[in-house]
């Protein structure tokens, strides 16, 4: 129960802070406790001096400032233009040693920093000395969720003798300064997309004034990324749209507006999010290295793995120790077959996707042949690189596993010429099966000719290209099926 009351009270905190309405003020200026006569003049070159302290020369200076509170007031012009400023209250025990105050605020986000002097006038002044007094100043114009230091001693500066206190101005959250103050202002943007021409069309309405609007495409990662050219529409166009090109859509592809002001508030809209597509094309292979790679092009939590395509039902079986998670950069594997069966698979909380990069035959590769007849079944192999390969006679099991005979043979490629192994043939089975992979590399798809039926002539019966096709159908259709 007390958990529950702890979170009702954060949740009222938290709403009553984005429903505060921030007090209006008709003028800025300084105002002190009635009887006090104060003026205030901003700091200059030649109250350097006050920044150097000397010693309290009595007890009552060293403890004459006793608070200060800060908060956010709002100036409107003609109840349409607003400001935002920064209300100080500060309140001290007046004496015959102390001539005035200083209040300097210093912003965090940009160092710059601005110092007022209030100065106190002992003729006109009536009130009794050792009285606490407060003294009120709100012309130090601030922005929408500024992060300041706000600073208060004595003049002259005593040591030691000073209040100073971090503050946050409201932000555009609050809903008083989301409304009236034009930073907060972003706009509202509207889009359509042609595919065709992959152009992004974007239409600015709802910002208030002339101002100039800036619009462009980025990628989302921790920050938006330029993806194009900063477009400027000027804000006396009556049609205030721009058309954007896009390379490619991606879930992490936005559209981002703001007025041409500094520190303007940003409007972002990322609709791409489930044009996932793209995200998994950025595959890259290196013959020379052997090496093939992945890099998103968008943030993304992703399960990659290899996998080699299967003959019967189009199914991508992982390959072992394959299998890793995305990390910020990219995924490598070193020493893979550049095979037309060996892809990727891509999976997400919504889905798996395959890629196979070798699926065209622009890589070399390699192949295997069958020939029988009822005394031996004679295997070939050619390789346009050098390769080792280790074959195995096995009995078909479930989708690729095979169960060996325990008869394996070793094979070594060293270009275009053929090399061939001969099987005793009473082997010959509709359940029996040929499989090769490649053994000098790391990930290699087995290849697997089954149905092995031993003709009487020594007529020849090239498997090799029939085993291709079957990877390559399964690459194509794996290209547009989303596998849940």
């Amino acid at each position: 129960m007390l958990r529950v009351d702890v979170q009702i009270f954060i949740i009222i905190i938290l709403g009553t802070s984005d429903c505060q309405i921030i007090p209006r003020i008709e003028e800025c200026g300084l105002a002190c406790s009635q009887g006090i006569h104060c003026k205030s003049k901003p700091a200059s070159e030649s109250d350097i001096f006050n920044s150097f302290c000397r010693v309290a020369p009595t007890t009552s200076s060293a403890t004459a400032l006793k608070s200060m509170k800060l908060s956010t007031v709002m100036k409107c012009v003609k109840g349409s233009q607003c400001f935002l400023h920064l209300n100080v209250k500060g309140t001290l025990s007046l004496n015959e040693n102390i001539r005035g105050l200083e209040i300097c605020y210093l912003s965090l986000d940009t160092q710059q920093t601005s110092c007022m002097n209030v100065r106190f006038s002992r003729k006109k002044t009536q009130q009794p000395l050792g009285r606490k007094v407060q003294v009120q100043f709100n012309c130090f114009e601030v922005k929408a969720a500024q992060h300041i230091y706000v600073t208060m001693k004595t003049i002259p500066n005593y040591c030691e003798v000073k209040l100073s206190q971090e503050y946050y101005v409201e932000d555009c959250r609050n809903n008083d300064v989301g409304k009236h103050i034009p930073s907060c202002s972003a706009g509202k943007l509207d889009y359509s997309v042609d595919r065709e021409k992959k152009v992004i069309s974007v239409n600015i309405s709802h910002f208030p004034g002339d101002q100039d609007y800036y619009v462009r495409l980025c990628h989302k990662w921790f920050i938006c990324e330029d993806a194009g050219a900063l477009a400027r529409i000027k804000g006396k166009e009556s049609l205030k749209s721009i058309s954007l090109q896009y390379s490619k859509l991606l879930p992490c592809l936005c559209i981002e507006g703001w007025e041409a002001v500094p520190d303007a508030r940003r409007i972002q809209l990322c609709p791409f999010k489930n044009d996932t597509k793209a995200i998994w094309d950025n595959i890259m292979y290196n013959s020379a290295t052997q090496t093939l790679a992945w890099e998103p092009a968008c943030p993304v939590e992703v399960i990659v793995s290899l996998c080699g395509l299967m003959k019967s039902n189009y199914q991508c079986v992982d390959l072992q120790n394959s299998s890793y998670t995305v990390p910020e950069n990219h995924i490598r594997y070193s020493r893979v077959d550049s095979h037309p069966g060996l892809c990727m698979k891509f999976t997400t909380k919504q889905g798996s996707w395959i890629r196979c990069p070798f699926a065209h035959g622009k890589f070399p590769v390699w192949k295997m042949r069958i020939s029988g007849t009822e005394e031996q079944i004679q295997v070939s192999f050619t390789s346009q690189t050098k390769a080792q390969l280790s074959v195995l006679v096995c009995n078909q099991m479930e989708l690729s596993s095979c169960e060996s005979f325990g008869t394996h043979y070793s094979v070594s490629l060293g270009g275009s010429d053929s090399t061939s192994i001969n099987i005793p043939g009473e082997i010959c089975s509709s359940k029996v099966c040929i499989q090769a992979w490649r053994t000098d590399v790391d990930y290699s798809v087995p290849l697997q000719i089954c149905d092995i039926q031993c003709a009487l002539s020594s007529r020849s019966r090239d498997e090799d290209e029939n085993s291709l096709k079957f990877f390559i159908e399964g690459h194509m259709k794996a290209e547009v099926q989303h596998i849940s």
